[in-house]
Order: C-alpha cells, then structure tokens, then sequence
C-alpha cells in the first residue's frame, strides 16, 4: 500500500500478541487487524466469509468515531480466597455487585502463556524458520480448561502457562484449536496448578455502552494489568488470524500486545476474550463474544476437536438501487440480496442458481444491504445467522426466482478453499523431482514474498488465490515453485511459480495426484504442461537419477513431505527409488 508522507497512515487491524521476531504479512492491501499477544505479527491471511459476502457492503470496514473514543485508567484490586475442587467447580463464595469483585475473581483465573513456536518456511518447505517465544494471556473456564486465542499458541513446539502470583511455570498441552475464531483450548495435568484456581462463567453479549474490565498480562510488565471500557460496537469484523468474517465487539479499552486471550468481564461474567486491535487508533480493541466462544466450545465437545464454522457458500450483491430490484421484479416492499457466485462445493450449488434473491434467511427478513434485525434498533449481516448453525444443520431460505417466491431447504457446513488462507500448525507439502519443487498454491507461501506480499508476490497466483473457486473436492492448484539449479533442469528456471496443469497429457488434480502421475511413468520422456502454454520434457531415468544428487547436494532428507508418503513406503525407500 502506497502511502503519502504528508498524511498519516490509516489505522490498520492487528493481533494482540508480544512483538518479538516474528515476520508480518496481511491479506490485503486494505485494513489490517493485529493479533495482541507478544510476539512480531503473524501471517494475515485473505477475507472470507463465514456465509456469504456481500459485494459493496463494508464487513470488515473501521470507521473512527470522533469523540467516541476515551482513555482508559488501569484498575488493581485485593485477591479473595477461593478456587475449584476437583471437577473444576467453585469453592468460595463469589460476590456479584459489581466491576471490582469481577476482577477479584479474575485474578485467580487468568494466567500468562509463554509460548515456543516454529513456523515453516515454504520457499524450503522440508525445512522449518528459526523458533521463537512469545507471550499472550488465558483463562480458566469449566473442566478444568484454559481458554486463549489460536495466534497465541499457533505452530507452537513447547507452552508453558504461569498463574497470578506465582513464580511457577506449568508445562500445557493444546487440545483444541480453532484458526478461523482465534480460539484455543489448553489443558495443564499439574495438579498443583489447579489449587486455589477458579472458573470464569461466559455471560452474555453486552450491549452499547456498557462496561467492561479487560484483564491480562500486556506488554510493559510482568503482572496482570487490568483497563476498564465501554462497549462501542457489536457487528461482524475481520478476524486477522483465521482470515474469516465473524461477530466481534469492539471496544475502548487500552488493549496491548500481550492481552491475547484475556477475558473482558462484565458483572461477574465473562463477555469476550480480547484479540485485536486498531493501530493507529487509540484505544480501539476488539474482544471474541460469547456466541462465537461457545460455538467453539461446543464443538470441541461434541466431536473432541474444532469442526468450524459454517458457510452458505454464496457472494451476494446487495440491492440497495431501485432500479436494480426493478428490473428483477421485485415487489416495493420487498427486500434481499443478489446471489452472484456460489461454491462449487456447497449444498447450495445443487439448489439455488445465480441471479437468484435471498430474501429471508431461516424465517428473518434480509434487507437489501444484507443485514437482519439484531436487539434493539441495531442491524448485522445475516452472514452471522449462517455462522453460528452447527455443522450439517439445515436452514430454510426464501428466495425470489423469475418472478415467484420459493422456500428451499439447504445443508450448511464449513467449505475449504481452493487456496487456504493459513496452514497453522501443519507441515507444507512438497514434492522433488529432478530439482523441480513443487507445491500446492497457499496464501502463506504468498506471504513469503514480504510484508506487501499482494504487490510484490506474482500475480496471477495473488489473483487465483483470492477469487477463485474450488471445481471438485481435493482440488489444489499445483505450482512450481522454484527450481534446484542442475544440468538436468537447466533452461528450466525461468519457468519457476508457475501452474501446473497437466503430466503427460493428465489434468492434474492435486499435488498427491502429480507425485502419482510422476512415479507411475511407463514412458521414456516426461511432460509437464504448464500455464501459458510452457512446457517442461524431462529424460525419466536421467531425471530419477538427478533427483538424488540434487538432495544430496541441498541435504534435503525426502524428496517428498510425509503426508505424500503411502502406507508401508519407509524414508530409505523413497531415497533408494530416487537413485533408480
């Protein structure tokens, strides 16, 4: 992004976790949240809807209210014995009159995570970047569980967590965690830990204007800190880690890096757990609310690990012109949003067609900008309707077709990308052959190319990865990425970070699809088909001899990442093939 030196950057979105050395991309070149917990911002990945977007309408829009906006006065109080038996249950009595006693009862719930973690490098994708530490924020919830954000513990190796007071570190384990909600589940097996620890209750969604505590362990210190704010707005937002659309509440606490996963409390009950915020804003941060929390617990408990959050599968353009809903036919008082695009991959594919109008959604009225009625006087996108349905759930959808009203059933379910967003705490996919890499296309290996990765990375990849759409399930969009300079290849380089489309002839699904096509070869020459009508031919046995040296060459242990590798087919055996 392209900015003048007279005028101020705008704000941008950002995590709340400790800056420290981790590298920094976005998404978009337009505004960008940032994570809150201690440590150099993370990947930030594209902007998809959970259900639908609506073309034209601003989701994930940051206005800055003049006068809106005030400082917030970090706040201390005494700590009350109490804590939780062996079902995680209260013991003690818990005073509800009020902001102070909340916080009581929050210091013997919060706790500080100390997190180890390597991500991969996916420009050498056998290989992993150097580790680093970083800090965020957690609580205690039922079950004896620790709640905190996904960024926080994203492509960790080792998590440590250390509660108020104590000079202690206890050795954690992550047993659930959600990118998309920026949501993770931890559990401690240290019984000392759990003594004199008590649970936070979720509450519910605050209203406009109420107060809340945000409390953690921000940067600027070792103890907890803990800053009071109102509630400024509730509606769907960018969460930065996860790359989705869900519902957040935006506040004006003093929300830092290092505040990652710490409750806001209202009353004497959790209302969100802080995530993000505006920079260059003062004093607009961003909490998780309870909807969404409970959505990822629910699942994690229901199937024992995170299952998503559902997707209609739609782009929808909003009908806010007159003559638009004229020419559709549409009746004065009748109101919806224009179906434009739909998933391949989605229910709604088989039902609903394009041009069709969105009219309700599981009974409740969509307006021509897309949103449905939400408390009182307020509005949000009905996209947060789809979200919050279970997987496999049906909902009703009233639509406007030729002219008729019509009532269809679909299934909703999470949907994957044909390019994903992020590839937290999964090793990158590879495959070798005569010093040829290649990968399947990601928005991760995009951000490699540096901070402004959507100008600076190739861009017919940058366009395929944000606009276009899976055709069959296990689609991947497979490209060389680079080439391993020998005499087999040589010639070849130039052709580096384009797709590839066929192998001797075969469209090429997938990556695993291409390693077959490949070690399956019962001809002489093999042919790789790429996009814009090049082409690499390659002597087989010649290039299966190659492939050894050059990984001897660049140590590179595999010619191929272990999720490619068949049952029964061992290292040695890939390496004794390569020299065949």
């Amino acid at each position: 992004m392209q900015r003048l030196i007279s005028r101020p950057p705008p704000p941008t979105l950002r995590s709340l976790s400790s800056l420290l050395n981790r590298p920094t991309t976005t998404t978009t070149p337009s505004p960008f949240l940032h994570h809150h917990h201690l440590r150099r911002r993370r990947h930030h990945h594209s902007i998809s809807g959970a259900g639908a977007t609506i073309s034209g309408y601003p989701f994930a829009s940051i206005e800055r209210k003049e006068g809106a906006l005030r400082n917030m006065v970090p706040t201390s109080s005494s700590v009350e014995e109490k804590g939780c038996d062996d079902e995680g249950e209260w013991r003690g009595k818990v005073d509800d009159g009020g902001l102070g006693s909340a916080v009581e009862i929050a210091l013997d719930s919060v706790v500080k995570i100390f997190t180890v973690s390597s991500s991969p490098n996916y420009f050498l994708p056998w290989q992993n970047k150097s580790q680093r530490e970083s800090m965020g924020s957690g609580f205690i919830i039922t079950g004896r569980r620790i709640l905190t954000n996904a960024h926080v513990v994203a492509d960790h190796t080792f998590v440590l967590v250390r509660k108020h007071g104590s000079p202690t570190k206890y050795k954690a384990e992550v047993q659930a965690i959600g990118h998309e909600c920026d949501l993770a589940v931890l559990v401690v097996k240290s019984e000392e830990f759990w003594q004199g620890m008590a649970f936070l209750e979720l509450g519910d969604i605050p209203f406009l204007q109420e107060e809340v505590a945000v409390v953690g362990y921000p940067q600027g210190g070792d103890n907890i800190s803990v800053t009071k704010g109102v509630v400024s707005r509730v509606e769907p937002t960018q969460y930065v880690h996860g790359a989705t659309q869900l519902m957040a509440i935006q506040i004006d606490a003093a929300i830092n890096p290092g505040n990652s996963g710490g409750p806001a409390i209202m009353g004497n009950k959790v209302a969100g757990v802080a995530f993000q915020n505006l920079s260059g804003a003062e004093n607009i941060g961003y909490i998780i609310p309870v909807p969404v929390i409970k959505h990822f617990i629910s699942g994690v408990e229901h199937s024992g690990k995170y299952i998503g959050f559902c997707s209609m599968g739609l782009s929808c353009q909003s009908m806010e012109n007159v003559q638009l809903r004229e020419h559709f036919r549409m009746h004065p008082k009748m109101t919806g949003v224009l179906v434009s695009k739909i998933n391949p991959l989605s229910d709604a594919h088989k039902i609903l067609r394009k041009d069709d109008i969105l009219l309700a959604f599981d009974g409740v009225p969509i307006a021509n900008d897309g949103t449905v009625p939400f408390r009182n006087r307020e509005r949000i996108t009905f996209d947060h309707l789809v979200s919050m349905k279970k997987p496999n759930e049906k909902a009703v959808v009233r639509v406007w077709r030729d002219g008729k009203e019509h009532d269809f059933t679909l299934t909703l379910s999470p949907l994957q990308q044909l390019v994903p967003v992020h590839q937290f705490d999964k090793l990158p996919t590879y495959y070798i052959f005569a010093g040829l890499v290649f990968v399947p296309l990601t928005q991760p290996y995009l951000h490699e190319f540096g901070e402004d990765w959507y100008n600076t990375s190739p861009r017919k990849l940058c366009e395929r990865a944000l606009r276009e759409l899976p055709k069959k399930p296990g689609e991947q969009l497979v490209i060389l990425s680079q080439v391993l300079m020998d005499d087999i290849n040589a010639g070849y380089e130039r052709l580096a970070e384009l797709q590839v489309k066929k192998v001797n002839s075969v469209e090429v699904d997938n990556l695993k699809h291409l390693c077959q096509l490949v070690e399956d070869c019962k001809e002489e020459n093999l042919r790789f088909d790429l996009e814009d009508d090049r082409v690499i031919a390659l002597d087989y046995s010649k290039a299966k001899l190659a492939t050894s040296r050059i990984m001897e060459r660049h140590r590179i242990p595999s010619a191929k990442s272990k999720d490619l590798i068949s049952d029964g087919e061992t290292k040695e055996q890939i390496v004794a093939a390569s020299k065949l």
